[in-house]
């Protein structure tokens, strides 16, 4: 139940790092393939980029799974992964033309604060 670990080793770090990177490339795959998707039409449904998009959300949980064995603060390692609101705008701005208002980079800075103060001991 409660975890004798004191500290989260950095490659646990990492891999929370890179699932939230897959996480949100999994949301922009979701986004582009919904955009094929005819409702009338099943096969749609299964268009290679939301079958990729699957893909990058087993990525996640497989990273999650690996980053927890290898030991960890669930307060350390959890708050790294809500920068796939980071990754997910600045993908959004390169894929979409999505502007980045002030009012967002605001948002991300205050969830880098966020994640850092989560991280402290």
């Amino acid at each position: 139940m409660g975890e004798t670990a004191t500290t989260t080793p950095p490659i646990s770090m990492v891999m929370f790092a890179a699932a939230a990177f897959f996480g949100a490339l999994g949301q922009f795959l979701y986004k582009s393939g919904a955009e094929r998707l005819e409702v009338a039409r099943v096969l749609t449904w299964f268009n290679p980029r939301l079958l990729a998009g699957v893909v990058c959300y087993a990525a996640v949980m497989v990273l999650f799974v690996a980053a927890f064995k290898r030991g960890g603060q669930l307060t350390t390692l959890y708050p790294i992964y809500a920068s796939t609101f980071i990754w997910a705008a600045a993908i959004a701005y390169f894929a979409f033309a999505e502007p980045i208002k002030p009012a967002n980079i605001l948002g991300m800075v205050l969830l880098i604060a966020g994640m850092w103060l989560m991280g402290r001991r």
